[in-house]
């Protein structure tokens, strides 16, 4: 079918009014860096912490998604970009449902988060990035994944024979050796005033 003969549904309910029943605004919290910098570790654990305080939220795992929605690709770059704009898509969803959205990737290249911030919008999107050196990470291997790639088990692994690409200008630029606790509370004090609603019992 011809995408001219596609056309846009409006929703009677709009993303303000399932703001204003949410009591708070909807945005998506991106969190990049390489693996093993924390992103899953600290993005659930703010995830429960926005939980009791009421947020409605939902966490998008870079992992998750490729056993499920992403699991026909592999990691080659064009994958890789494919594998984000999917992601950026489904979060556009959700902000449009109401919900704050967490979603942990690598995200290594700056063209594919320039393109994610051009799919959700730029005042939906908060890009943090967790700063966590590569021997930090190397050493902390959660997945065993540095332990494989020793061993050439795993092709486009970034940080070995593939790059990442810092954030030049992230919302927030987190130090990963820190602990969770300071984390959380940095992350916590620069959100808090874009998510919650002013003024609304």
């Amino acid at each position: 079918m011809n995408q001219k003969n596609i056309f846009f549904q409006k929703h009677i309910i709009s993303r303000k009014k399932r703001e204003l029943s949410n009591k708070h605004n909807s945005k998506v919290l991106w969190f990049t860096g390489l693996s093993g910098s924390g992103k899953s570790t600290i993005a659930g654990s703010l995830e429960n912490i926005l939980y009791k305080q009421r947020i409605k939220t939902y966490l998008l795992d870079g992992d998750n998604l490729r056993l499920g929605l992403c699991s026909d690709l592999a990691f080659s770059n064009k994958d890789r970009t494919e594998n984000v704009r999917r992601v950026a898509e489904v979060s556009k969803l959700m902000l449009e449902a109401g919900l704050v959205v967490l979603c942990a990737l690598i995200t290594p290249y700056e063209k594919d988060r320039i393109a994610i911030k051009n799919i959700i919008g730029v005042k939906n999107y908060i890009e943090i990035f967790v700063d966590t050196p590569f021997e930090i990470c190397k050493l902390r291997d959660p997945k065993g994944l540095y332990k494989q790639n020793v061993y050439k088990k795993i092709d486009n692994f970034t940080g070995f024979d593939s790059s990442y690409e810092p954030p030049k200008s992230p919302d927030l630029h987190i130090n990963g050796e820190e602990s969770l606790e300071i984390i959380l509370k940095k992350i916590f004090f620069f959100i808090k005033n874009k998510i919650f609603l002013k003024n609304v019992n």
